[in-house]
């Protein structure tokens, strides 16, 4: 892992004060060179006792049978080899490939690895595995209840009744994407679905904000902008979706809300091409700033982000570069207002 010191800073009028956020990068480099997959994608990524654990999918190609779900564990400044940790083998003669983990720590300390398995979008099912001992193993996959999916792409987010939001959607068709939000008790138990008006949006894979009570969901749309909708009552109904104001190209977010309840956001900022990813900030979910760039160059993709806040109020980022490998960068974000 590299070693770096970049500042970035982003200066926030707000009403009768400034808001200067600074960034500072610690490090950034990539979890491995080279694997036994020759593709990759769709990273996530958690804090642990000893580091970090990080999870993506990786195969021959999207969607090819072979893809499995791959992990690597962070610590003392070096990541472990990759090693496989989830299979859609269902038989000797039925293989299905897997797709986009999420790593969550459960209410027990537990860690839950949610992922999917099926032939596509439109025919894949939520499995879920736990790890007692900081992702090094694992029990043997189980499915989600019927007509449940998990988190789709992003981490859930552990409310204060102790119940579990899961941001997640469903791609009926290609032209015809829905987001919703699933919830379960912090024992992963009493499942139920909660219903997003969509508002004519085609939108998939939101990313859940907290803040003194109120919830915000920001999430990809097929329009050329990230949807946003807003919810008073712990999730459990939501404004109809609308225009966020910011630039979408159809491609994976995530978010987070830090414990000041500034908001961070990572986001290619274009209407076409994966080739830039930015890190944006917002006090308040509505108005959001450029804090830093994390890739821009004139082609290649760099895609589909995973964030999380250390224990430590450090922030760490892992994203898709170029479907060979996952880059890992990790900052502060100090705030002052003056």
């Amino acid at each position: 892992m590299k070693r770096l010191t970049l500042f970035s800073f982003a200066v926030i009028l707000l009403s009768g004060c400034t808001h200067y956020v600074e960034t500072e990068i610690l490090s950034s480099g990539f979890v491995f060179e080279s694997a036994q997959f020759p593709s990759c994608h769709a990273s996530t990524v958690l804090e642990t006792e000893d580091g970090l654990l990080a999870a993506w999918f990786g195969g021959s190609y999207e969607s090819n049978p072979d893809v499995c779900i791959y992990c690597s564990s962070y610590c003392d400044g070096r990541w472990s080899e990759p090693a496989l940790i989830a299979d859609g083998v269902k038989s000797d003669f039925l293989r299905y490939p897997c797709w986009n983990p999420v790593l969550f720590r459960l209410a027990s300390g537990s860690v839950a690895l949610f992922y999917k398995v099926g032939p596509n979008p439109r025919e894949w099912w939520g499995e879920y595995k736990i790890s007692s001992d900081e992702g090094r193993t694992w029990s043997a996959a189980a499915r989600l209840p019927e007509g449940m999916l998990g988190p789709i792409k992003n981490k859930p987010l552990a409310m204060p009744d102790g119940s579990v939001l899961y941001p997640t959607s469903v791609e009926y068709t290609p032209d015809c994407w829905r987001v919703f939000v699933e919830r379960s008790e912090g024992d992963l138990s009493g499942w139920s679905r909660i219903a997003i008006d969509n508002n004519d949006f085609n939108a998939i894979q939101p990313t859940l904000f907290l803040h003194r009570g109120k919830l915000e969901l920001l999430c990809r749309t097929q329009e050329g902008c990230l949807a946003r909708a807003e919810s008073y009552d712990c999730g459990m109904s939501w404004t109809p979706l609308q225009d966020s104001g910011l630039p979408n190209n159809n491609s994976g977010i995530d978010g987070l809300t830090l414990k000041s309840g500034f908001r961070l956001l990572v986001c290619n900022p274009l209407l076409k091409g994966r080739n830039k990813l930015s890190l944006l900030g917002s006090p308040d979910g509505v108005k959001w700033e450029n804090l830093l760039t994390l890739e821009d160059q004139p082609e290649g993709e760099f895609s589909y982000p995973a964030i999380i806040c250390r224990k430590d109020g450090t922030v760490d980022i892992t994203y898709t570069y170029n479907r060979q490998r996952i880059k890992h960068v990790h900052l502060k974000v100090k705030e002052k207002y003056f």
